[in-house]
């Protein structure tokens, strides 16, 4: 590879007019100018109307239509934000009256059920009262017939007693007399 670098380099060296034209470079040369000037024009005329009226046109519209979506995206953007806005303080007004109207049914409610309460108490205060009073009656009307029980079993007893004691029996109106007359005496205590 080293010997064919250095055999181009030492052609290049001595033929130096290898790669000139004959009479220097072309381009400086006036004679040609005149054909170098025209395919000039030509070329860039024609890649002048290409790009203006074929490639220019496309990019403006494909420009346009990007800021006409990008514009109606923003709009739609605003839009969706406006209504989601509104949508948001609808929902809060809803909040806030629910709360307001589970306050109210709970107040409500509440006293309601205290005025249930209340009314219930006093019925059961009444019945109870009731039960009580027919109790102490019950048991007042109990003393008086266990007083008469009482007398009737005291009389027995006693008339056994003295039976046994003296042997004889006694009279028994004589025995219900000091019963009745003892039982007066302290029925007050009992009652």
């Amino acid at each position: 590879m080293k010997s064919f670098l250095s055999f181009l380099t030492t052609l290049v060296v001595t033929k130096a007019d290898l790669f000139a034209a004959e009479a220097g470079m072309p381009q400086l040369d006036p004679q040609y100018w005149a054909s170098q000037a025209f395919w000039l024009i030509l070329v860039f005329a024609i890649l002048y109307i290409s790009i203006s009226k074929f490639y220019l046109p496309k990019i403006k519209d494909n420009l346009d239509n990007r800021e006409n979506k990008i514009k109606e995206d923003l709009e739609n953007a605003q839009k969706h934000r406006e209504q989601s806005e509104k949508k948001l303080q609808e929902y809060e007004t809803i909040v806030e009256n629910a709360k307001k109207e589970v306050a109210k049914i709970l107040l409500e409610s509440k006293n309601n059920l205290n005025k249930e309460i209340q009314s219930k108490k006093q019925k059961i205060e009444k019945e109870i009262e009731n039960e009580i009073i027919k109790a102490q009656k019950e048991i007042i009307e109990m003393k008086k017939n266990s007083i008469t029980s009482i007398e009737i079993i005291s009389k027995n007893i006693v008339s056994k007693i003295i039976e046994n004691i003296s042997g004889e029996k006694l009279n028994e109106s004589s025995i219900k007399a000091v019963v009745e007359d003892i039982s007066k005496k302290n029925i007050d205590r009992y009652l």
